[in-house]
């Protein structure tokens, strides 16, 4: 009997929990192998990714192999996607990455022992990396969202700035087609794009830059979540964080704490256990031949935005 074997693979911080840890240790002998990784999005839920693809491979009657390594570790999480790849599994579910390395991993290496390939979560361009599909949030949407809901409780004049990271993952650049779709139809509005490297030291110089470039600021969009907290810190130190509009995306470890202390005015929230879920369904599908070819544009999740409780 086929039992298709599914393989996830994380690639976290140390703080992410003990369960994770237990998952990670998990091995079968059946065939089939899913990937996913936890690259550049510290905090975000990847267990509940993991839990929604362990709960749809036990309804498809496949088994699961969770590898995990902690640590925003690149170069660890691409070897450990080579290795699977030269074990000739059946599939791979993996976290894409925008990188030159990754895309010919997925587009040559992969191609070439046939073996498909579905981004989860971060998606890459597909024809840089002939994924088979791409499964998760719709980035542009979700960019189109945070921007009405701060042009819905700011006004339509103001100075927005757009923090971003200076690695220019794509899809934090669908993130920003999304949100300078919906701005540049306000004149009144101006928006100031600025990059950042990631570590909260230079997260902290770029905000208190930014602060002095634009005293006149009245809103910020951390469009890389990870940039969030160190942000805001600065804002902080500098006044009160009140006055401002702040929005960001959950995937980043302090998003929720931020909302819950009303330091961020609105969150766009994702749904990793549908990702889960819906990943090992489709290439379940392109396994058993039932869906030829998948839907290269890929299968959205659901996202929602949340607003902090208070009224200004």
């Amino acid at each position: 009997m086929y039992l298709p074997k599914l393989f996830h693979i994380f690639n976290g911080t140390k703080s992410v929990s003990n369960r994770l840890e237990t998952a990670c240790s998990f091995y079968s002998e059946s065939r089939f192998f899913s990937y996913c990784s936890y690259h550049a999005r510290i905090g975000y839920p990847w267990d509940k990714v993991g839990n929604g693809a362990e709960q749809q491979a036990q309804k498809s009657g496949a088994s699961l192999e969770v590898w995990g390594s902690y640590g925003k570790n690149q170069d660890d999480f691409l070897k450990k996607l080579e290795v699977a790849i030269q074990s000739k599994v059946d599939g791979i579910i993996v976290q894409g990455l925008d990188t030159d390395r990754f895309k010919e991993l997925t587009k040559v290496k992969a191609a070439f022992y046939g073996i498909p390939i579905v981004t989860v979560g971060n998606d890459v361009p597909k024809t840089e990396s002939l994924r088979k599909t791409y499964v998760g949030s719709n980035q542009h949407l979700a960019g189109m969202m945070i921007a009405k809901l701060m042009l819905s409780d700011m006004g339509q004049v103001g100075q927005v700035i757009l923090l971003s990271d200076s690695q220019k993952e794509y899809y934090q650049e669908e993130r920003l087609s999304g949100i300078k779709e919906v701005l540049q139809s306000f004149p009144n509005i101006k928006t100031i794009y600025a990059e950042t490297p990631e570590t909260r030291e230079q997260v902290i110089a770029k905000t208190r830059d930014l602060l002095n470039q634009y005293p006149d600021a009245d809103g910020f969009i951390a469009v890389n979540a990870n940039t969030a907290g160190a942000m805001i810190q600065e804002i902080g130190r500098r006044g009160q964080v009140e006055p401002y509009f702040i929005y960001s995306f959950d995937d980043g470890s302090e998003s929720m704490t931020l909302l819950n202390q009303k330091k961020l005015d609105g969150v766009i929230e994702q749904s990793p256990e549908m990702m889960g879920r819906k990943s090992v369904d489709v290439l379940m599908q392109w396994l058993k031949n039932e869906t030829v070819p998948l839907d290269a544009d890929g299968y959205s999740s659901e996202i929602r935005m949340i607003k902090a409780m208070d009224e200004r």
